[in-house]
């Protein structure tokens, strides 16, 4: 009778087959804020407020004291030109105590025709987590049903989530409370003010948006906006829009790529933000800009460099509120530091 079959150490142990499939977790990737929803993103401002004051002094290059990302890669694909979103990014990776690495069209096999779906299965396997800063937002969802990692919108044509989760830490920094808060917006309905408005659905917080006819946001963000519970105006005044603000936000009035420039800026000229229209609003009303600015154009250098602009706050916390982005995506909010 024959003995047994015996294992070595390194032979592949065989094991029967089971019936039962095992369910993956659902991948958690930011491609809108309405992906995280408002506790989240409550949750991500919280840990951002703390990551940040424990840093205070810090190199900046320091990792935190906590490393949650340590030995983690995020891969980052640009297809638009990028300062704060290329360099916030890196450093969030790095205070987290992880790495990233970036790849652009002009130097990867993107530019050469390869599918989005071939790029994201390829970095799956090679990083932990992608962020893409690109055009059209299809990208962005297509990288995302096929890659087997997070996916960050670093940018699309539609929304711009990372800026505004900057935007409510700096708000919330100065004091501000979201729940009734009166946000107003003035010049082109794009991609940063549809994710003011998802926010304001979120947070419960009032949204008045002056922009010349032919330029308003996107009718869905406005209605989910409004079914959310936030109050939304549209006008073509800007001293409406203004009125009263807590917060008065613009953005270029020309994005990269578009045409007709000439057109647009005559169209927009009356919304540009200046310290009459900032007069209007609440004595300690604060201005917003994603940067870069073209000031003269969509702000007068008065408005910029005065004492209500926070804008380098703003660009600064594009750092702290991507870390917790980051951890909520790794399933590690807040692990303060």
């Amino acid at each position: 009778m024959p003995s047994s079959t015996n294992f070595s150490k390194s032979s592949p142990q065989v094991r029967p087959a089971s019936s039962r499939k095992i369910k993956e977790p659902a991948l958690k990737h930011f491609l809108d804020l309405s992906d995280a929803g408002g506790n989240a993103i409550a949750t991500m401002l919280a840990d951002a407020q703390d990551r940040k004051a424990a840093r205070k002094d810090w190199p900046k290059g320091r990792a935190d004291a906590d490393e949650p990302l340590a030995g983690h890669v995020l891969g980052m694909i640009f297809e638009k030109n990028s300062t704060r979103t290329r360099v916030s990014f890196d450093i969030a990776m790095r205070q987290l105590g992880g790495t990233a690495l970036i790849l652009d069209s002009g130097t990867t096999q993107l530019g050469r025709g390869e599918s989005i779906a071939d790029t994201a299965r390829v970095l799956s396997r090679m990083v932990d987590a992608i962020m893409i800063r690109t055009d059209d937002h299809a990208k962005a969802q297509e990288l995302a049903h096929y890659a087997d990692v997070p996916v960050i919108n670093g940018l699309t044509d539609r929304s711009h989530p990372c800026q505004i989760v900057a935007d409510l830490l700096s708000i919330v920094e100065h004091g501000k409370a979201l729940p009734g808060l009166e946000l107003a917006w003035l010049g082109d309905g794009n991609n940063v003010l549809h994710s003011i408005l998802e926010a304001a659905g979120l947070f419960k917080f009032n949204v008045r948006v002056g922009t010349p006819q032919g330029y308003e946001p996107d009718a869905e963000f406005v209605k989910a906006a409004r079914e959310s519970g936030a109050n939304v105006t549209l006008t073509q005044d800007a001293d409406e829009a203004a009125r009263d603000a807590d917060i008065i936000v613009t953005d270029t009035w020309v994005s990269m790529g578009q045409q007709h420039a000439h057109n647009k800026l005559a169209a927009m000229a009356p919304f540009q933000v200046d310290r009459a229209l900032m007069s209007v609003a609440r004595a300690d009303a604060k201005f917003l800009h994603c940067l870069p600015a073209h000031v003269g154009d969509e702000v007068t250098d008065e408005v910029f460099e005065g004492a209500q602009s926070i804008v380098f706050d703003e660009a600064e916390n594009r750092i702290h509120a991507q870390k917790s982005i980051l951890l909520w995506c790794f399933e590690r909010l807040g692990q303060a530091g």
